[in-house]
């Protein structure tokens, strides 16, 4: 699989920017946030890591993206392993305390649904937090027949996006 073969081809679920808000029913359901620092100068350089795949990367997946920045559209091929997992930007978040981006599953994907990164910071106590939500269910019959084993591998990859910044 490649880039230029994810053009054109639609999310393959219908609740797009739900990590945004209210997580629908029928998937499984994943928060988790970490502390990672403090002060206005951590959440910057956190935050703009964030936006260049630095969870993804960090957490020893190869990303390939038609974007150096995360960018709503951009579209992504992250591989762990033997596996690819083709995704799209479906929206961004750039305010003064919070900056991220979610991306959606495509066709090809082990997965159906949206996962969420994040980097907010809290002026009032200082803290620096990165933020993964996601929901998701099985889109395959190889992640079904594996599902305890995506499921935690799932679990897994999410603690190391935590410590990735």
């Amino acid at each position: 699989m490649k880039l230029t073969d994810l053009a054109g081809k639609a999310l393959t679920y219908p609740e797009v920017g739900a990590t945004a808000t209210t997580m629908p029913a029928g998937y499984r359901h994943l928060r988790k946030s970490a502390v990672i620092g403090s002060g206005r100068e951590r959440f910057e350089q956190a935050a703009a890591e964030g936006m260049r795949w630095g969870m993804l990367r960090g957490a020893g997946l190869r990303v390939e993206a038609t974007a150096p920045v995360a960018a709503v559209g951009a579209e992504v091929l992250v591989h762990l392993g033997p596996v690819v997992a083709p995704c799209r930007v479906v929206y961004v978040v750039d305010e003064p305390d919070r900056r991220g981006f979610a991306y959606g599953t495509l066709p090809g994907h082990a997965e159906s649904g949206e996962e969420l990164f994040l980097v907010r910071y809290d002026p009032s106590a200082g803290d620096v937090v990165a933020e993964v939500a996601a929901f998701s269910r099985h889109a395959t019959w190889w992640s079904r027949l594996g599902a305890p084993v995506t499921s935690l591998m799932q679990r897994v990859v999410t603690d190391r996006y935590l410590r990735a910044l």
